[in-house]
């Protein structure tokens, strides 16, 4: 029995440390060029991205053409999609930029509230998106980390999770026209 005690310590600890040991946004304070998100995402941005399943299999590409605009703090994200199979889709994103850093956004396809913030040239979003596949919808975790590389290019990796298990990743490259 106590055996058992010390493993299952030994296992939670190191599950706990490696939970400390994830990144932070905040890591990023200091890296340049600084992200302005309404500065980026204002005007035409084109991305192209794919998604990979949890064993690394391409599954999907696409491109994204985003119109964006900022009035104040409230910008407008308008992303049409074209996928690999010929498929189109659109989700416009509806965003608030908050007094103490964070950023917030709605979308028709996103379950609540999604939230972010920015630090030095990166941005970490969250959210739940409620994602269609054959004749089902599921809700589905992302967690995106967004850095700036230049003023045109910015790179993209979200992960996709649900009851805490990867699905896979989504990797984007955005380029401001």
């Amino acid at each position: 029995m106590q055996r058992r005690l010390v493993l299952s310590a030994a296992v939670a600890s190191s599950a706990s440390l490696i939970g400390c040991a994830s990144p932070q946004v905040g890591d990023y304070a200091s890296q340049t060029p600084t992200l302005d998100l309404a500065q980026y995402f204002n005007g035409t941005v084109d991305a192209h991205g794919m998604f990979q399943d949890r064993s690394g299999r391409i599954v999907k590409r696409f491109t994204v053409v985003m119109d964006c605009q900022w009035q104040g703090n409230q910008g407008v994200l308008d992303e049409a999609f074209s996928y690999s199979d010929g498929t189109t889709g659109r989700r416009i994103w509806r965003l608030t930029r908050h007094a103490d850093g964070r950023i917030t956004g709605t979308a028709d396809d996103v379950v609540g509230e999604a939230e972010g913030h920015t630090a030095g040239n990166t941005f970490r979003w969250k959210y739940t998106l409620q994602l269609p596949v054959d004749d089902k919808v599921y809700e589905v975790q992302f967690d995106d980390w967004m850095v700036l590389i230049d003023e045109r290019v910015m790179l993209n990796r979200a992960t996709m999770t649900k009851f805490g298990l990867r699905l896979g990743e989504v990797t984007l490259s955005f380029t401001k026209r």
